[in-house]
């Protein structure tokens, strides 16, 4: 089949990518901007494990093409996916007004991050036209680090739908991911992109809520992580996205929990349990920093700080609304100076820095630690999970290490002759 995806998102990429690979004649339209100029030149618009070789394979075999996004004179292929970015609606309009002027009884794909409401109105403004497409929402629910992975084998597909055959058109589209069962849940447009939103704030909500157990269990004594452990071997409560950390980041994550909370604002409807959420998320971004300066009794200024990771989460290049931003900012604030290391993430942390002078970045992570009076873990990389404890004990000014993702034994690292701070474990 003919396929047609617009936009410059992960999520269009991957789209594109998956539905070529499955067979399917696919051209990317890319709106102008930094994705369509890396695709031109060959070169990953995004630093996603897998993405670039699968790109490259499909279009070699020619069974994907990449165009700067256009509406003049295109035909429409019968399949029309949107994957665009946040507040693009306006231009999901006029890909309707084209899809409907082309004449063609298509199906229009919703995979934006979108207000609820926003597939139905498409609907409505192509039966204004009397145009004989249908509309169906497809949230985007893709994992990035594993975003091919969680796109070829879902654990589950949310897809809005009203409409006999296109839920028909839809099932033998996806067919090649839905074969080991049946993970496609049929539900109406707006229910479709509202559980998208509650999916995201639920899981916000266990983060913060190990976070704040996570306080107190400092104050009784308690190993969070032995807690979160029995947490999570009640049937009823799962093991999922109860770990204790220094906050979370992205793009995605956080816009869904503000989109969802700008959403019960707007129906009068009380959000003073997500508000709290995103509120202990903030102040989660900068526990590294107060452990730092309780250690140091405020006596900070001129200090040296390494940082093991500053993408919002491993596998990822992006850096956007990650806890290592915050916490960046706590020490500048104070005249520490930073030194970081990521595998992925430093040219994006450099824009975000802009040259800031107290900002050093670091090929090699035991290079960033080198006299430094404090090692900050923020992003769990693997290589980060076994380091050189001796070297790290012999080089740095103070063998101080705080543990933003609980990744390490307290015991073990103390009996290495290093100090040793994690969330929720003294």
């Amino acid at each position: 089949m003919r396929i047609d995806v617009f936009g410059d998102t992960l999520c269009a990429s991957v789209t594109a990518a998956a539905l070529a690979q499955s067979g399917h004649e696919v051209c990317w339209f890319v709106p102008e901007g930094r994705v369509l100029d890396a695709v031109n030149e060959d070169r990953v618009p995004y630093r996603e494990p897998g993405l670039g070789e699968l790109l490259g394979e499909q279009r070699a075999a020619g069974r994907l093409r990449c165009a700067p996004m256009t509406l003049n004179g295109a035909p429409a292929a019968p399949a029309v996916f949107l994957a665009l970015q946040p507040g693009a609606q306006a231009l999901a309009g006029e890909i309707a007004d084209w899809l409907a002027g082309s004449g063609a009884c298509g199906l229009l794909v919703n995979q934006s991050v979108f207000p609820v409401g926003t597939s139905e109105a498409l609907q409505g403004r192509l039966a204004e036209a009397r145009s004989p497409a249908r509309v169906v929402a497809l949230p985007e629910t893709l994992q990035e680090g594993v975003a091919i992975d969680s796109f070829l084998r879902p654990h589950h597909i949310l897809l809005g739908c009203d409409d006999p055959q296109a839920e028909t058109l839809m099932r033998e589209i996806l067919r090649p991911f839905n074969r080991r069962r049946d993970v496609i849940r049929v539900m109406g447009l707006r229910e479709a992109e509202f559980t998208k939103l509650a999916i995201s704030g639920m899981l916000a909500t266990r983060l913060s809520y190990m976070n704040d157990m996570a306080l107190l269990a400092e104050q009784l004594d308690v190993d969070i992580d032995t807690v979160r452990q029995g947490v999570g071997s009640d049937p009823r409560i799962g093991e999922a996205y109860l770990y204790a950390g220094c906050g979370f980041g992205g793009s995605g994550f956080s816009r869904d929990v503000m989109s969802l909370t700008d959403t019960l604002r707007s129906k009068e409807v009380s959000a003073k349990l997500l508000e709290q959420v995103m509120e202990i998320n903030e102040r989660q971004k900068e526990v590294l920093f107060r452990r730092f300066w309780r250690h140091f009794e405020g006596e900070v200024a001129g200090r040296r700080v390494a940082i093991w990771g500053a993408a919002f989460k491993p596998g990822s290049d992006r850096v956007d609304n990650g806890p290592a931003l915050k916490l960046i900012e706590a020490l500048w604030a104070q005249d520490v100076q930073v030194h970081v290391h990521d595998p992925l993430a430093l040219p994006e942390l450099g824009v975000w820095a802009d040259g800031h002078p107290d900002l050093i970045l670091h090929d090699d992570p035991y290079q960033a630690v080198a006299e430094a009076d404090a090692l900050m873990l923020v992003t769990e990389w693997k290589q980060y999970w076994s380091p050189d404890w001796s070297r790290l004990r012999d080089t740095m000014g103070t063998p101080l290490i705080l543990d933003g993702r609980n990744i390490y034994d307290p015991d073990y690292v103390r009996g290495q002759g290093l100090l040793y701070h994690g969330i929720g474990r003294g």
